[in-house]
């Protein structure tokens, strides 16, 4: 389930990439993100598979359940690291001039 989310939200951040006007909210940094934890979900769904054989694709609920949470987990920590990776970067110079300007 953790493979699936990640790959979902990698093509969908790849589609919303590739169509971009501009490239002012650095999506490319998301969308390595979602793609490297993609490929990092793949190798280890091809290691548990050669441990479990067939049981792999017949998980139990509970294990389905904690692989959603983690798949979400996983998600939402790469939105936060890209919201932080905004701030820091500042492409659209938004927090340079809230810090800059005089208070009113």
């Amino acid at each position: 389930m953790t493979l699936l989310l990640t790959v979902f939200a990698a093509v969908i951040t790849t589609i919303i990439w590739y169509n971009r006007k501009d490239d002012n909210m650095k999506l490319g940094v998301l969308m390595f993100m979602f793609w490297g934890a993609s490929i990092m979900w793949f190798v280890d769904a091809i290691f548990e598979y050669a441990e479990l054989g067939a049981e792999y694709f017949a998980p139990a609920l509970e294990d389905m359940i904690n692989d959603t949470f983690l798949g979400l987990s996983v998600i939402a920590l790469a939105f936060v690291i890209w919201v932080v990776y905004l701030l820091v970067k500042d492409p659209k110079g938004v927090v340079r001039k809230a810090i800059t300007s005089p208070e009113k």
